[in-house]
């Protein structure tokens, strides 16, 4: 056996350790006036005491005692973690300007490279970001034409569901596959059909992706950087970052060739369109390709993922409460019968409006939301909290803060109505972040949402698998960045 490798590997494992060593004694902490936090030991901060595989619980945990700003230190890695809502609300609302700026975090920064939206800072953040709200308002977000693409790929699913004839069957491909639809007939005009082999691992490279940067060892990695040549996670985390942008590339070089600067057909148009434009003007503008590839990645993975998994916590969730999904299809039938929903319907359904916020809420698919800074010197609660820090604002902390909720840890629509049946709009209800780094698509999600839903409550009835009870299904999210259910199989009977 040759053991070269081998002790190459454990030769450079000892030199990162010396360095860390060193560099523990080099440290001190950023400043003295910092909020409270639990002691840290050398080497590790507190990484000791985290739960790598669900870092938020012990999160929520450390504010019961330290209260809801912290302190903590992974590695050398230090970071102010704000919980509960009417902190999180006077960071990222009252204050945003203070906590406007995406903290550098070694997976995004390798995924991102500094540029789209999501991981993007400064000046080239806010290009990005105001050009990409007015290029989707254009292409339809929060309009009829948007809303039709939904409709239309509503029935495409519920077909596709209906060909499993009542069998048991596992709703991801489908769910993502369709969620997925409506970004893409955005960023490229056209739809895919679900078992088309491209497509499919394009939401293969997605999921991965998402559920890596959450796990220990890429956990691990962002608090010991030098040390990522030893992680694998790291390594096909930028492996599928290249295989996505290469399919990108490829598509960028076709759509050039047919390009019409009066009659822009997508996105990616609009952008290209832009980029000649930019390039008139300037040498060294935004709209350059990386970019484009940035951008497109941003939002193909966000407008896929969150929405995807919230959809099918909603089928877990009624399949787990029958008596829920009965009242949902009652009000269905009464207020739209069997015609196809339309988002006009929203306001006359207060009840199955409830619900979708409540699983929205109970799914909690970005727990810890992505990492801010400061962009500034600020005194934040009576802390002083330099500029540069990584905050943590607390998304789990606020959807499930018992000061805001009736119930915090049980499915509850009824957090959302009030006595007299009536929908209420929830202060605490941040399921996409708030401020300046609220999610782009919002307003997107949203219609997806209730379209989506309705139309499969309008026409199915979901039970679990012969043999399995509702106690006997798991509501425990998976791991991963996000939080979606475990994979689950469900039998869709067709409404009479």
């Amino acid at each position: 056996m040759d053991w070269t490798g081998t002790i190459l590997i454990v030769l450079l494992f000892i030199l990162a350790i010396m360095f860390l060593l060193k560099k523990e004694r080099s440290w001190k902490p950023s400043c003295p006036n910092l909020p409270p936090g639990p002691r840290t030991i050398p080497i590790l901060g507190n990484l000791h005491m985290m739960d790598l595989k669900r870092p938020y619980k012990t999160m929520i945990e450390l504010s019961k005692k330290y209260g809801p700003v912290f302190c903590l230190r992974l590695g050398f890695q230090e970071m102010v973690v704000l919980t509960g809502y009417e902190t999180v609300k006077e960071a990222l609302v009252n204050q945003a300007d203070a906590f406007a700026e995406r903290a550098s975090v070694p997976v995004f920064r390798d995924v991102s490279k500094g540029f789209g939206i999501i991981f993007s800072h400064g000046e080239n953040w806010k290009v990005m970001r105001r050009f990409t709200l007015s290029t989707l308002r254009n292409y339809g977000m929060g309009k009829r034409t948007i809303e039709d693409k939904i409709i239309e790929e509503c029935n495409v699913l519920t077909k596709a569901i209906k060909a499993n004839a009542g069998n048991p069957f596992d709703v991801q491909r489908v769910i993502t596959a369709a969620v997925s639809n409506i970004i893409v007939s955005i960023l490229l005009g056209k739809r895919y059909d679900y078992e088309d082999p491209t497509f499919l691992r394009l939401l293969e490279i997605i999921t991965e992706n998402i559920h890596l940067s959450g796990t220990p060892n890429i956990l691990l990695y962002n608090i010991f950087p030098m040390l990522g040549f030893l992680l694998g996670a790291r390594k096909k985390v930028t492996n599928n970052r290249k295989e996505f942008h290469d399919f990108l590339q490829t598509t960028f070089i076709e759509y050039v060739k047919n390009l019409d600067e009066n009659d822009p057909r997508n996105f990616i148009d609009s952008f290209l369109i832009q980029q000649r434009e930019e390039n008139k003007k300037m040498a060294n503008g935004y709209f350059h390709n990386e970019n484009l590839k940035a951008v497109s990645s941003n939002l193909f993975a966000a407008g896929t993922e969150t929405t995807g998994s919230t959809l099918r916590w909603a089928i877990l969730l009624m399949m787990k409460y029958p008596e829920i999904q009965s009242k949902v299809q009652e009000e269905i039938a009464k207020e739209i019968g069997v015609r196809q929903p339309r988002i006009e319907d929203r306001s006359k359904m207060p009840y199955t409006d409830a619900v979708i916020h409540e699983i929205q809420r109970f799914a909690d698919i970005i727990p810890t939301n992505l990492p801010h800074a400061t962009t500034k010197d600020i005194t934040f609660k009576g802390f002083f909290i330099p500029k540069g820090m990584q905050i943590v604002p607390l998304l789990s902390s606020v959807l499930h803060d018992e000061s805001q909720w009736e119930k915090p840890y049980q499915f509850y629509p009824e957090h959302f109505l009030d006595s007299e049946g009536k929908f209420v709009k929830r202060d605490a209800f941040m399921p996409f972040s708030a401020g300046r780094r609220i999610c782009a698509g919002e307003t997107l999600a949203k219609m997806e949402l209730f379209l989506f839903f309705t139309s499969l409550l309008q026409k199915f009835t979901f039970q679990p698998p012969p043999g399995i009870s509702k106690n006997d299904l798991n509501l425990m999210p998976a791991l991963g960045f996000t939080t979606p259910p475990i994979s689950y199989k469900t039998c869709a009977t067709p409404c009479s």
